[in-house]
């Protein structure tokens, strides 16, 4: 840090196994991956190239060895890896990932229908290549899954070799743990955490107001995705009580 402060909370230091930021790239450009990394790059644990951008990103290999030599790892986002899957492509993207040297994996099914024990199969083989991130969770905010269900098909996941289970939310924060109007799910999100360590969710939480809502649980260590570059400082301020959300958090009280 620039500076010392007195009454900070302990951050984990990288390579973090938990209060991870994973951070969606939707787009940049390679000289903006330089910029966001010399600002950011302490802050960020992984990055995710966003649903199927990958498929239409120019120089996308170049992009990729620009965050690899920062030390970041970079993996697909889990539709594409959907869109692989439902055309039967399954080994042509595990080609993918080794022809880009991605080592970083996700096995969704947010917006197709995988029967679980197969999801579960495929988590197993891709745990054979590289570290696996499995989303839970619909994409379609039609379809809700009760508790004991988020419960069940986590710990399945888990069990069937993910590093981290991400609790699903779409880049909006609109769906899955989040009611429409992006409000967190509470009752949800705790009974959830009743069977499954906070340490190994990754909660998708686009939006300030959700931040703060783990953070506040969680603590400063609490595990975030689908965060925007531009709000990876703003977000590690607020972890640390910077922020005036947060202020008050971590001072010791007179």
């Amino acid at each position: 840090m620039n500076f010392h402060l007195t009454q900070m909370p302990q951050r984990f230091t990288k390579p973090r196994v938990s209060g991870i930021t994973m951070v969606m790239d939707k787009g940049l450009s390679i000289q903006e991956v330089h910029n966001f990394m010399s600002v950011a790059e302490p802050h960020v644990d992984v990055v995710k190239l966003g649903f199927g951008t990958s498929y239409v990103t120019p120089n996308l290999k170049e992009k990729i060895e620009v965050y690899q030599s920062y030390n970041i790892p970079v993996y697909f986002g889990g539709t594409l890896f959907e869109a692989f899957l439902i055309r039967n492509q399954f080994n042509d993207y595990l080609s993918l990932c080794k022809e880009y040297g991605i080592t970083y994996m996700e096995v969704s099914d947010g917006s197709i229908t995988i029967p679980h024990a197969e999801k579960c199969g495929y988590i197993e083989k891709m745990t054979q290549y590289g570290t696996v991130l499995s989303e839970v969770g619909s994409k379609d905010a039609a379809h809700i899954i009760p508790p004991y269900k988020w419960i069940e098909l986590m710990q399945a996941e888990l069990d069937a070799g993910s590093t981290y289970v991400i609790a699903e939310a779409r880049e909006a924060g609109n769906v899955g743990i989040y009611r429409g109007s992006g409000e967190v799910r509470e009752g949800l999100v705790q009974e959830i955490l009743t069977k499954i360590p906070g340490e190994k969710i990754i909660w998708e939480a686009p939006q300030k107001a959700q931040q703060l809502y783990f953070l506040e649980l969680l603590g400063c260590n609490a595990n975030l995705g689908n965060i925007a570059p531009t709000e990876v400082i703003p977000l590690e301020a607020m972890r640390i009580g910077l922020r005036g959300d947060t202020f008050m958090f971590y001072l010791d009280k007179q």
